[in-house]
This record gives structure tokens, sequence and C-alpha cells, in this order.
């Protein structure tokens, strides 16, 4: 018999700027929870041009985009080159060095942004990504439940992406009146984001609300989550679980290594070009080409 997790925390995530045109919520990675090993970050953003994510590096984690509305286009410095659209996904594994330009479309993209962080043994690993159109990514439908299976199982149904840190992620929409025990492996950390509605977390007799715009995290006893919709409207909760790596983590911008040494190690081969950042000075996106054309004419 299931053993749902109890809450011991919401947070509200306040909407704020971020760069010119940018609008973000920072579920993950904000003040009030800094971390929630394995994962660093989790934005929902919303951006137009101009304002996006021109050239910039990264190395040591995971990044998974995953489009709610609008459009993205990425590109980097070993000539990979993709626009997603609302319902695709990202997964890109940064590894010992990436360099790329993220920008939305002319309509502007709104979407979440996840970093997952990598265990030591995989942080100098090649760069990689995993690209996958809405078509592609399984939805199961049960008794008022829908559930996009982007990484792990739900209800039978398993994602096809794979993952270097073993992760669950969950785009669940829930009618009024159903619920879902999602569940969940001994010693993962898991949170839930709540994009729109509201929806009772916990057990029937220790219930909390996640209201809008909420991230709801759960103590560790217990082996599953579980959800319900009592109002009268659809709720979409972004349900995200993740084997912790208990590893120490050194960060300073877009590195995120284990020691102080391997980050200043990051910034020497970022500087220098080498140790998977091998043409990194000699190159420029499409994106910062046209700004620098218009610049000079």
């Amino acid at each position: 018999m299931a053993s749902p997790r109890t809450v011991n925390k919401t947070i509200y995530s306040v909407e704020q700027p971020e760069g010119k045109g940018a609008r973000v919520r920072r579920s993950i990675g904000g003040r009030q929870l800094a971390t929630l090993d394995p994962f660093l970050l989790l934005d929902h953003f919303k951006v137009k041009p101009p304002a996006g994510f021109p050239d910039h590096p990264h190395r040591g984690f995971e990044t998974v985009t995953y489009m709610l509305d609008g459009s993205f286009t990425h590109e980097d410095f070993k000539r990979h080159k993709g626009t997603i659209h609302a319902g695709d996904l990202q997964w890109m594994t940064a590894g010992r060095g990436v360099l790329h330009c993220e920008m939305p479309g002319p309509e502007g993209g709104e979407g979440l942004q996840l970093w997952v962080n990598l265990a030591k043994k995989n942080k100098m690993v090649d760069a990689a990504y995993q690209e996958l159109l809405k078509k592609d990514i399984p939805v199961v439908k049960k008794d008022g439940v829908t559930a996009v299976v982007i990484a792990g199982e739900c209800l039978g149904v398993h994602a096809a992406v794979r993952t270097l840190t073993p992760t669950l992620y969950l785009d669940i929409t829930l009618d009024p009146g159903s619920h879902l025990t999602q569940p969940v492996p001994p010693g993962w950390n898991v949170f839930g984001y709540v994009w729109s509605g509201k929806a009772m977390f916990g057990p029937l007799e220790k219930q909390t609300e996640g209201p809008e715009h909420n991230t709801v995290t759960f103590d560790k006893e217990g082996d599953s989550v579980r959800m319900e919709n009592i109002s009268g409207s659809p709720a979409r909760i972004i349900l995200i679980g993740g084997q912790p790596l208990n590893e120490p983590i050194a960060r300073h911008g877009p590195f995120v290594m284990n020691t102080q040494e391997e980050i200043n190690q990051a910034f020497h081969d970022y500087s220098e070009g080498v140790n998977g950042f091998e043409h990194a000075g000699e190159w420029k996106s499409d994106h910062v080409r046209k700004l620098e054309k218009k610049m000079f004419k």
C-alpha cells in the first residue's frame, strides 16, 4: 500500500525581471531554496526579443529546456542548431564544455529550464543533446489525469529520454476531482511546481494546498507523492524528482564542479580554448553576428 510523502515547505516563486525583456519565476536557485540535490535551478521563463541568452559557456551539469509556448532557437560552437516549440524538449549535457546561444522566436518564448547536476564521474563527459518533439514525448491519460512523461515513468508509461543522473520529470494535468499517487524511489528528493491552478499535496490525513506558481517540497519518508484537485478547474503541475549525488558543489556562473580548483580550471580551459572548449574563441552565433553587422553598418 502506498505511503505518500508529507509536504515540508511551499515557496511562492515571485516573477522578476532578468535582463532586458525577460521575466523569470525561480523555483530552485533562489534565496529560499538554493539547491535540492541533484537540482541546481528551475526557472519558469518568459522572454521576448530582443531579450534572450546570447553566447555563453557551461560545464559540469545538464540543462533541460521544456517549452510551454512560443519558440526558442539554440545554436552552439559545434554547429548544432535547432528550434523547439510548445511541448518540445531539449535535454543538453554540457559535460566538459559547451558554448551556446539561446534566443526566443519573434513571438517570444515561455518555458521551464531545469539544471541537473552531474556526478563527479560524469562532469567531464563529451557534450551531448537529446531533442524531442512534442509528438515523440509519451503521454498517458487515466481517470482525469494526463501526464506528459519527460523522464522516468508514470502510470506504466516510460520516457524516451536518457538521463545520466536518475531523474523523474512529469508534466501533469489534473481535471477537477481527479488525483494521482506517483511512486518515488526511496531517498530521492522530489518537488512540484504548480504551473497553473491549485492542488492538494500529501496524504489524505495531512494535505497541504499548493497554489499557482508555488514550489512544493516533500519529506523523504514515504514511497510516493499524492496530489489531488478539489477545485473546479484543471491544475497543471510539473513534478520533478532525482537521486541525490551527495557530493560537494562548487559553482561560479555557468560552471558547476566539485571544488574551487576545478572551477578555476574551467575558466582557464574556456579562456584558452582547450579541454572541451576547442575553437570557442573563434565562434560567434548567428545572433551575435547579426547584431555586430547592424552596429557596424
